[in-house]
């Protein structure tokens, strides 16, 4: 074909690849370019929406639910404490804590000055402490009044919001304060009854958990967990709180003596053990815990070891008279002065050789008398120190009483007190611990003794509590027979008659009364230098009225580091006078 080029088109190969039209190849990408795209996305989504909805919802939920959450515990209503007479002593009456939703306030300033104009203090405060808080609790005020609660409430303050609670009060100021003791502001004991019998009168504590909404009340159905508290327990106190606050004022009013570097006193009634009155100086008011002077939580006739001197010497007197070998009117020599170990030992007042009864060894206070008459004392073939070494013991005087108030020597040990092994002792540690030195104890273990003495020889445990109004419970506490012989009994009773009649201990005399005590001036040992202190003493006196009807009631009085004097026993007569006349003791 004339005009036509001719063009030829090589066979194409069995199985070779068709080749494209020119341009579709490029077409064909740029389309499926955004199919993956969105394919990678949508799969991206899938995984956020997974971890959203199922790995991180369940934690997201809690926090979000913690953030409108409040709870807080319920405390319980503390039992009641009551004197013998069910005056109250310590009560839980009605309170309110306040506190705030820090993320709810809005004007912090303001309410922070607000708050400060009805409780008091700096607004500062109450903005640091809304800012302190988390943020959704932070306190305002525990345990405040009602009354000034119900002010901050009528302010109606934006996130200030209210719990009702209660308080610890104390209707007698500092009458039985030291006995009762104190709680904290979670309500748990931190000292004297309060403390010990702090599992009886705390009870258990409730919890309060819910949901609020933004305007803080409570969600419906937000409660989550509502458990109620459980009050504690009443109790029932042997102290008289009338005879309890004359102690505690005639303590205070000897100026120059008792409360010049502490003074202590007692009253217990010899028969059940039964605490009538406690107090040592300084005292406690729990009105007032910013100025609570040193040791004024303890109650150091319990708590408080001391050298007894002549007080003891009725432990002596008792065993040698048990032993059979002496009595009142037995008569021993006694020089001025005696040698022991290179000491020289001597009575307290300057005298020359005499010849003295048992009897005038006690009323005159002998050292020397009673260190001859203690040495003699042997018993059924046992030397008399190693018998008076038994007797301490026998009487319980190096053992805790097992009072119901803490600080009683050390818990897990019955022992109490200072007494050295008798293989131990020298002869001038035996001498001294015949008339109360080198021996140490507290004045309720003489008080127990003396009660002994009163008591046909049966020591009581001394003890505070005496009842459970809900429970109708009424504890018993052990006794013992530690003195086996009436006539013992009886000679000794009499012998501190003596004393009080026209011995030493005449200013504890009662008109119409037979009181029966002993006196002591005991030196007090030095822990610095070693030996004894020059020119100061620890007074006490001990007794009971003897030959009476209703409460046998024994006092112990003392008075710390004071010159030489008898400054206690005028004391010990106003305090028995006044509960003769109180719980209608009479003679026989």
């Amino acid at each position: 074909m004339a005009g036509r080029p001719h063009t030829s088109r090589a066979p194409r190969r069995p199985g070779a690849p068709r080749t494209a039209a020119p341009g579709f190849a490029a077409d064909s990408s740029r389309a499926f370019i955004p199919l993956v795209v969105f394919a990678v996305v949508a799969a991206l989504f899938l995984v956020r929406l997974v971890y959203l909805q199922v790995i991180v919802a369940p934690s997201y939920a809690a926090q979000a639910e913690q953030a409108r959450t409040v709870g807080f515990d319920i405390e319980p209503r503390r039992g009641t404490i009551y004197d013998r007479n069910g005056t109250v002593l310590a009560v839980s009456v009605d309170a309110t804590t306040i506190y705030a939703n820090p993320s709810e306030v809005e004007d912090l300033p303001g309410t922070a000055a607000a708050l400060a104009g009805v409780l008091g203090g700096e607004a500062a405060d109450y903005q640091n402490a809304l800012s302190a808080g988390t943020s959704t609790f932070a306190f305002i005020q525990r345990k405040a009044d009602t009354a000034v609660a119900d002010q901050v409430r009528a302010l109606d303050l934006k996130g200030i919001y209210f719990i009702a609670d209660t308080k610890r009060t104390y209707p007698n100021g500092r009458v039985g304060a030291q006995i009762v003791g104190l709680t904290d502001i979670d309500g748990n004991g931190l000292s004297g009854l309060e403390k010990y019998y702090d599992d009886i009168l705390s009870g258990e504590p409730g919890r309060y958990e819910a949901e609020r909404g933004r305007d803080g009340t409570p969600i419906p159905g937000g409660v989550h967990e509502e458990t109620p508290a459980v009050d504690g327990q009443d109790i029932i106190i042997s102290v008289d709180i009338e005879l309890q606050q004359y102690v505690e004022d005639r303590l205070l009013a000897d100026k120059e003596g008792l409360t010049s570097n502490g003074g202590s006193s007692v009253v217990m009634d010899a028969e059940t053990g039964e605490i009538y009155a406690a107090a040592s100086l300084p005292l406690l008011d729990p009105n007032d815990r910013e100025n609570i002077p040193a040791g004024a939580t303890e109650l150091k006739v319990v708590t408080h070891l001391f050298e007894p001197g002549s007080i003891f010497k009725s432990v002596s007197a008792m065993a040698i008279l048990e032993s059979g070998t002496m009595t009142p009117e037995s008569e021993l020599f006694c020089p001025s002065e005696i040698e022991a170990d290179g000491y020289i030992i001597s009575d307290a007042h300057d005298r020359g050789d005499a010849t003295f009864t048992l009897e005038q060894i006690m009323d005159q206070s002998s050292n020397v008398g009673i260190s001859l008459a203690t040495e003699n004392a042997t018993a059924n073939g046992v030397s008399g120190f190693e018998n008076l070494y038994n007797k301490i013991n026998e009487y319980n005087l190096h053992t805790r009483t097992g009072v119901d108030y803490p600080g009683e020597g050390e818990e897990g040990t019955e022992y109490l007190g200072s007494l050295l092994p008798f293989d131990k002792w020298g002869k001038v540690q035996a001498y001294n611990i015949s008339f109360g030195q080198g021996v140490s104890v507290t004045p309720l273990q003489m008080t127990r003794f003396y009660g002994a003495l009163a008591n046909d020889g049966v020591e009581c445990t001394p003890h505070f509590l005496i009842g459970k109004p809900q429970s109708g419970e009424t504890p018993e506490y052990a006794t013992e027979k530690v003195i086996g012989s009436e006539k013992a009994l009886s000679d000794m009773t009499d012998m501190l008659k003596t004393v009080v009649s026209q011995g030493t201990g005449t200013d504890a005399a009662i008109e119409g009364y037979n009181v029966a005590g002993k006196t002591s001036t005991a030196e007090i040992y030095d822990e610095v230098n070693g030996g004894y202190r020059k020119g100061v003493y620890n007074m006490a006196f001990t007794g009971f009225i003897a030959d009476s009807t209703g409460p046998q009631l024994v006092c112990f009085v003392g008075a710390n580091e004071t010159e030489y004097g008898s400054i206690v026993t005028p004391v010990f007569k106003d305090i028995m006078s006044t509960a003769i006349d109180r719980f209608q003791i009479m003679p026989e």
